[in-house]
């Protein structure tokens, strides 16, 4: 795998410690944060639904963003943790829950919405009388999760517990740093980070489309097919085992 060159998008302390594992395995890559994570202050509802965790029959923590102000929000309202069933999309989301004393269910063959939603647990808890749900997540995204458990019978509410700001970048950033590194991949980690791309490529995105595009799930390579991207590989999971899996398997491009 030695031939990649990757464009890395994630919030930095995340972009390095991917870009870590990913040099071991031989792979060079480029950081350029495509995501400002900002904290959404606590409201007077978001406190409520703190408190009365234990109303639901399940709570969904998407995110490893949301699962750090999870995790500060109970330690400020809850002693103990409430006794309820909670679940992450991924294993590194679940790690964060399970180092506070939660315990966490996740789906270990793939971390995204629908390998979450064929997971034995979560339909034990939706499958009792008027199942409550609670999706704790970033402002958007996520709505096939909701629409699939509501078919279940469920209700589902949302937390949202931060926003997702694209930096300042110069109007050719991005362009530049592809070919002063000689970059011939890019990756996201969600439908945002591919729009925050996107968007950051301005008049270099037709340039851009030949280059291989790793998204972590069907929903992000619609977006990125329907936005003209010629390439686009879908690793089913933002973690660097997904995104290692689907480099092993894809040829380095010859441009």
């Amino acid at each position: 795998m030695t031939g990649w060159r990757l464009l890395l998008t994630r919030p930095a302390d995340e972009s390095a410690a991917l870009a870590s594992v990913l040099a071991d395995a031989g792979v060079f890559s480029s950081s350029l944060p495509l995501l400002d994570i900002e904290p959404i202050p606590a409201s007077d509802t978001m406190r409520e639904v703190i408190q009365n965790l234990d109303s639901y029959c399940a709570v969904i923590v998407v995110s490893k963003p949301a699962a750090r102000i999870a995790v500060d929000l109970l330690n400020q309202y809850w002693p103990q943790p409430p006794d309820l069933k909670w679940f992450s999309v991924g294993a590194a989301t679940a790690q964060i829950l399970e180092d506070n004393g939660l315990d966490v269910s996740f789906p270990v063959d793939g971390d995204d919405s629908e390998a979450l939603l064929e997971l034995a647990p979560l339909r034990e808890a939706v499958a009792g009388p008027d199942p409550r749900v609670l999706i704790m997540r970033g402002e958007g995204g996520r709505e096939l999760l909701a629409e699939r458990l509501r078919e279940l019978g469920a209700s589902v509410e949302y937390l949202e517990l931060y926003r997702r700001g694209l930096p300042q970048y110069p109007s050719a950033t991005l362009p530049d740093r592809i070919k002063a590194e000689r970059l011939n991949g890019l990756v996201v980690s969600s439908g945002q980070g591919f729009e925050h791309l996107h968007r950051l490529a301005g008049d270099a995105w037709p340039s851009m489309v030949r280059l291989p595009l790793f998204v972590p799930s069907p929903r992000v390579a619609e977006l990125a097919r329907a936005a003209g991207a010629q390439t686009v590989v879908d690793c089913r999971g933002a973690s660097a085992a997904a995104l290692l899996a689907a480099l092993r398997e894809h040829p380095v491009p010859v441009f």
